[in-house]
């Protein structure tokens, strides 16, 4: 567990584990989220990995300035975490605003993705109106009150209501509302379609054929303006498949590494 500290001096809370010179997998993940959810999968992951995740600004234990955020510091906070671990030439793993937080970072500082995972995302998530609305309901209900909202988005029928999604629920629940909205802020100014199509690096989206979020016919756009890239959908699943299918969401992950010769000791 480390603490680094981005440009604008946010603290950002950091986990590493695995080998120090072993290839680097980076995760980013959602909005109302924090590193807990990557935790059902890692144990389907090959050992051979140094793995490094983080809480984005305003979640989890990372600290919670004053809203709004903007996507220019998320994508520094991303950076400064790379640039802490010393990391290039990764496989940046991000999904929903952690895969804008990803094409950002692809486009800045090139020498620290050699591979990318974009999954439930996209260049341009909603518009400013839908995440106005959102600021609006957090302010006037707090989290809780619009979690269960949430919640249907998130996950498939398969998963909702189940006595599993307490724990995702609990999650998002007692995410900080500044930090929830201020990322809420940053998306709503993003457009990424134009630097995201200059990228020529190897690509995987993922998308959950149940995702109400970021549907798959919007990550698929997105993924279309990378040439070559690679498209998988995911069954039964929304918005969080390494949370409702973490072996079927880490067997993508580890077979696109194989492909792109990410892992040291497996044959393509």
């Amino acid at each position: 567990m480390t603490r680094v500290t981005a440009r604008d001096g946010c603290v950002l809370h950091v986990v590493a584990s695995g080998p120090e010179d072993a290839p680097v997998l980076m995760l980013s993940g959602s909005l109302g989220s924090t590193i807990e959810m990557w935790d059902p999968m890692l144990a389907y992951l090959p050992e051979e990995l140094r793995i490094i995740r983080y809480d984005l600004r305003g979640h989890g234990a990372s600290d919670a300035p004053d809203a709004p955020y903007s996507m220019g510091q998320l994508v520094s906070d991303a950076e400064a975490v790379c640039d802490a671990f010393g990391v290039r030439d990764a496989m940046f793993v991000g999904l929903s605003v952690g895969g804008m937080i990803a094409q950002g970072l692809a486009v800045k500082r090139p020498e620290i993705i050699r591979a990318l995972v974009l999954s439930n995302t996209a260049a341009k998530i909603g518009n400013p109106k839908l995440w106005q609305d959102r600021i609006d309901a957090v302010e006037a209900k707090q989290l809780t009150g619009i979690a269960d909202e949430l919640m249907q988005r998130w996950f498939s029928r398969h998963f909702y209501g189940t006595p599993q999604m307490a724990r995702w629920q609990r999650m998002l629940e007692e995410t900080s509302p500044q930090g929830y909205v201020g990322v809420c802020a940053a998306i709503a100014g993003t457009d990424f379609y134009t630097p995201t199509s200059g990228l020529r690096i190897p690509t995987l989206g993922i998308a959950g054929a149940d995702d109400k979020s970021t549907p798959p016919d919007l990550v698929r756009e997105t993924i279309d303006v990378i040439p070559g890239a690679q498209f998988k959908l995911m069954r039964r699943v929304g918005h969080l498949p390494c949370v409702e299918d973490p072996q079927g969401y880490a067997a993508c992950l580890t077979n696109f590494m194989a492909d792109t010769g990410h892992l040291k000791n497996r044959a393509v």
